[in-house]
């Protein structure tokens, strides 16, 4: 059995290479996007806080911006889960049951 573990970290370490860098560009886009528009999101809400007429519209972006502060981690999970089913679905196919 731990032979058996030994060789899955050994496949993890020796074949994670063109899988990470498929996965993980998705994520990384993903993951910029949303925070390119969450600075703009906060960005725009403090600006419209200047003017009276606007400051309903700030506070709205600022809770979207709060929201997308959560959507942050929620990607980085979805990314680690991914990568962790496609791994063992990778080592299974090579070293079957």
């Amino acid at each position: 059995m731990s032979n058996q573990k030994s060789d899955q970290q050994k496949y993890v370490d020796l074949h994670v290479g063109k899988h990470d860098i498929f996965f993980k560009k998705t994520y990384d886009i993903l993951y910029t996007i949303n925070d390119v528009l969450l600075g703009v999101w906060f960005l725009v809400g403090s600006i419209f806080f200047y003017f009276e007429h606007l400051k309903t519209w700030g506070v709205t972006l600022f809770v979207l911006g709060s929201v997308q502060m959560l959507i942050r981690p929620t990607i980085r999970l979805v990314h680690y889960f991914h990568m962790r089913r496609e791994y063992a679905k990778q080592y299974e196919k090579t070293h079957g049951s």
